[in-house]
């Protein structure tokens, strides 16, 4: 019979692909044990990547937009009887295009999983940190939240909500020992786009950041305790810094030139 592994152990969600599956490689590399939730397409996949790097993972196939995701995930996280010492709580999905011509239900399971599974799924890892004293906590969400996003309106303002959230829980939790960090990325290299049916877009079709990278830098003002980080290329962060105080009129107009339908041609 093994012993018990002596690791620190790490939680992330929308951890198959992407910006997840590169934050669950950075945990792996730095000596940290996983468990990763994700919908089950590649799910495999990234476990058996994740223990090539030498850590113990669990993987866990779950929709956490569906109204008991989040309690099937807490229910396997908890079982293991495990202390969560980081979790990235990135699961998160777009869809682009006009409001008017948009799916509501779609844009309903947007809100479900970017904003009400990751407060579902916030509350009870935050009462358990807060508990122990100790815990890191990363939310995924966007240069988008500080500005305007035409043709991407309920995504935008999904990453808003966690940006904010994430903020006042860092000042929040100050003094209890729990960090918490908002990872903001720009337009980066994942399906993203795709699944967000923005392939004709100026944004789909362009050259976009490295998710090792946005990973990386992520995991790196996690550990540092920092409130919140733009990550992954220059472009990238003089984008989001000129975001944060060029008036909105500007920054709105400047998001329809990269989101509008039909702006890959132009």
């Amino acid at each position: 019979m093994s012993s018990p592994s002596t690791k620190p152990f790490a939680v992330v969600t929308g951890g198959s692909s992407g910006i997840g599956l590169e934050l669950a490689k950075q945990f792996a590399r730095n000596g940290y044990d996983l468990l990763i939730a994700a919908e089950p397409q590649g799910l495999a996949e990234a476990g058996g990547e994740l223990q090539a790097l030498g850590a113990q993972v669990e993987t866990v196939a779950v929709d956490l937009a569906a109204p008991d995701g989040v309690h099937t995930l807490w229910s396997r996280i908890t079982s293991g009887g495990r202390p969560i010492d980081a979790i990235a709580i990135n699961a998160g999905v777009g869809v682009g295009g006009r409001f008017t011509e948009t799916d509501g239900d779609e844009e309903l399971n947007l809100i479900n999983l970017n904003v009400v599974s990751t407060v579902h799924l916030a509350k009870h890892v935050v009462k358990d940190m807060v508990a122990r004293g100790s815990g890191r906590i990363l939310f995924t969400s966007s240069i988008a939240a500080v500005m305007p996003a035409p043709f991407e309106a309920v995504y935008g303002a999904s990453k808003a909500f966690i940006l904010s959230f994430s903020e006042a829980l860092h000042n929040e939790l100050k003094d209890t020992g729990v960090t918490v960090t908002a990872l903001m990325p720009g337009p980066t290299e994942t399906n993203f786009f795709h699944r967000a049916d923005m392939d004709d877009t100026h944004v789909g079709a362009s050259k976009k950041d490295d998710p090792a990278d946005v990973a990386r830098q992520g995991y790196e003002a996690l550990m540092a305790g920092r409130d919140k980080v733009i990550a992954g290329s220059l472009k990238t962060k003089i984008q989001g810094r000129a975001s944060e105080i060029l008036p909105d009129a500007v920054t709105a107009e400047q998001h329809r030139k990269m989101s509008e339908p039909g702006s890959a041609d132009k």
